[in-house]
């Protein structure tokens, strides 16, 4: 009996053309202009390294002042310092280890025609480009000595390796970096979805896929000032060196586990040793010592805007308003019909019957819109992806995205169907049939 009112909805989208068109067209819009920012939500709020973030931990300690410490308030900073990043690294624990810091730093072409120009990079040890598994396309990362000695050496993006070389293998070769030469020892591959990791790893969306990578000690040793600044309100000049020393200089750190299991272990460590802190006097509060995986820390750092949200939401209330509109324009398709409902009514249809009918030819209108809107959601996330590189890596559909479209616009168009269907079963036979 479905197949059967499958063939009559198919049919029926041949009657009243107009209307039907102007149905099909009023759910495609609307499912499009959803699916569109939900897909952008969808690929953002995803977890970027699935196979290993249940492994990677950012450990987070209070060393705020103890003035005004209330225990509910919230920590005033996501990140550590550079004592605990130096204790973190030499502790031994997981099986790799890093600590970072974003940067920005000038860079000097080797070519003359090109002038010199600001990048926007990361400063970690090596462990790093491990743990997120950042791909190469010629080279590799710095050697363990390299961390060590604090070496100039340089990983550049694609996009920067094009830039300076062209179609060159880059390696080997120097530029200046900060005014001092750095050599090329490798050359990363597009990493995807960038957002999403920049803001887990560099605190910012850096630009256009122009970014380098140089070893921490060498940040540090040529005194590279954080992207987010120094906040060392409490000291009135202490130096690059003070800043390092004292607890106003951020960073992160990551660990990465055996397995997901080993967090008890690692969350047992980083209490006794913030313990061991307390007693030296750099931590002052007893605060809870706190440790994120991946979409823990995600949350905390709020990868996905409110913005992004609102305009999740936004696009929900102009589907809702499509879909007013759909059940008006299915109560004008279904009300013309009502000598054909007072005519099977007559000749023993029961309402059930009626109501099934009506409701699958609701759906397929919700099938016809939601190809129409799969279409139109298409070009939206191409345009949406013209307008910045960074964007168009998150700009586009996954099978579970393509299946939510069907699904919400059958959804809709059921739901919209509910009313016009519900009048359309309380048609009298006797009436219809005196009045033909």
């Amino acid at each position: 009996m479905f197949s059967y009112y499958f063939k009559l909805g198919v049919r029926s989208l041949r009657r009243n053309p107009a209307l039907t068109a102007l149905m099909v067209l009023t759910l495609a819009i609307g499912v499009a202009a959803s699916v569109s920012t939900l897909t952008i939500l969808h690929m953002m709020s995803g977890d970027p390294i699935p196979q290993k973030s249940e492994r990677l931990f950012v450990p987070i300690f209070d060393v705020a002042p103890v003035d005004n410490y209330n225990p509910a308030e919230k920590l005033r900073e996501n990140q550590v310092t550079y004592p605990d990043v130096m204790n973190l690294l030499k502790s031994g624990q997981g099986v790799r280890r890093t600590g970072l810091y974003g940067i920005s730093a000038p860079i000097e072409p080797p070519r003359k025609d090109l002038p010199a120009f600001s990048a926007q990079g990361v400063a970690p040890t090596r462990d790093f480009f491990a743990m997120f598994e950042v791909p190469f396309v010629r080279g590799q990362a710095w050697s363990a000595q390299d961390d060590e000695r604090g070496a100039d050496v340089i990983v550049l993006s694609r996009a920067i390796a094009e830039k300076l070389f062209g179609e060159a293998n880059p390696v080997g070769q120097r530029i200046n970096v900060m005014g001092f030469p750095f050599t090329i020892v490798g050359v990363t591959d597009k990493w995807e979805p960038k957002p999403r990791y920049y803001k887990l790893v560099g605190g910012e969306q850096f630009g256009d896929g122009e970014e380098f990578f140089i070893p921490l000690g060498s940040a540090i040793r040529h005194e590279t000032t954080h992207n987010g600044g120094m906040n060392c309100s409490e000291r009135s000049d202490p130096g690059f060196e003070g800043k390092l020393r004292s607890n106003c200089t951020w960073l992160q750190f990551w660990f990465e586990t055996e397995s997901a299991g080993d967090r008890a272990q690692l969350q047992s460590y980083i209490d006794s040793y913030a313990a061991e802190q307390r007693k030296l006097g750099r931590m002052k509060r007893a605060a809870p010592n706190r440790l994120f995986n991946v979409t823990e820390w995600m949350q905390e750092r709020e990868v996905v805007d409110k913005d992004t949200r609102l305009s999740a939401w936004l696009a929900f209330g102009f589907l809702l308003l499509c879909l007013v509109n759909t059940i008006g324009l299915l109560l004008a398709k279904f009300s013309v019909r009502a000598a054909e409902v007072g005519i099977r009514r007559a000749l023993g249809a029961s309402r059930r019957e009626i109501f099934r009918q009506f409701l699958i030819e609701s759906a397929v209108v919700g099938l016809a819109g939601g190809v129409l809107g799969l279409v139109l959601a298409f070009g939206a996330l191409a345009l949406i992806g013209m307008q910045s590189s960074e964007v168009a890596s998150l700009a586009h559909m996954d099978l579970t995205m393509l299946a939510f479209t069907f699904a919400l616009s059958v959804l809709a168009a059921v739901l919209a169907g509910l009313l016009p269907t519900w009048r359309a079963c309380q048609v009298t036979p006797a009436i219809q049939l005196k009045s033909q």
